[in-house]
């Protein structure tokens, strides 16, 4: 791909590292962000900056945050018996967005994967075990992704938890609402049939 401006092609270059973004998308980008205002761009470059350099993780759950105790820590109308664990704050915003849970949180900050070289110790396990002598938790809810990886994570954390008075909890896995049966994997079909639950009240 050939431009008639360098300054363009660094544009470019920069925009087409973000995920889902090619080198054609990055091009339109670009070039929508040098036909509008300034001011836009501006605007768009000041966000960034302040986003990446201002910042924080939350020093109790670790999902980010604006200050150093994230707006769900220190609601004190959440439920603080209820421990969400997941892997990543995608997750969070995930759970968030149902409205069906008011409890607390705790990011790990990835899964384990001997093949991409993470360990338990590069994850945020420890700091869970830190926070829960002391603490109001009672229960914890395992939301972390059914992948092989996120299987293996889980079987650690239940392992680790044990030696808690806790009730571990994980979230149902099976067909998802408007799934047609016969194009549902194998696994998936299988695990609904397994912890299937009554229909109503009989």
């Amino acid at each position: 791909m050939n431009f008639p401006s360098k300054l363009i092609e660094n544009a470019v270059e920069e925009l087409a590292k973000l995920p889902g973004v090619g080198r054609k998308t990055a091009l339109r980008l670009a070039l929508h962000m040098l036909k509008h205002e300034s001011e836009d761009t501006f605007s768009l470059a000041e966000a960034l900056v302040k986003m990446r350099t201002e910042i924080k993780h939350c020093k109790h759950c670790h999902n980010i945050s604006d200050t150093e105790v994230c707006s769900i820590c220190s609601n004190p109308l959440r439920d603080r018996s209820m421990l969400c664990v997941v892997s990543d704050i995608r997750d969070v915003i995930a759970i968030e967005n149902t409205a069906q849970y008011k409890g607390l949180y705790h990011v790990l900050g990835g899964v384990i994967s001997p093949i991409e070289g993470i360990g338990p110790s590069d994850l945020y396990i420890d700091a869970l075990l830190e926070r829960l002598p002391g603490s109001e938790v009672k229960e914890i809810l395992l939301a972390i992704s059914p992948t092989m990886e996120g299987d293996t994570t889980a079987f650690y954390l239940t392992r680790k938890l044990r030696d808690f008075d806790l009730r571990i909890t994980t979230i149902a896995r099976g067909v998802p609402v408007g799934g047609e049966l016969e194009y549902t994997d194998e696994v998936t079909l299988g695990r609904s049939i397994v912890e299937r639950t009554a229909y109503g009240k009989v």
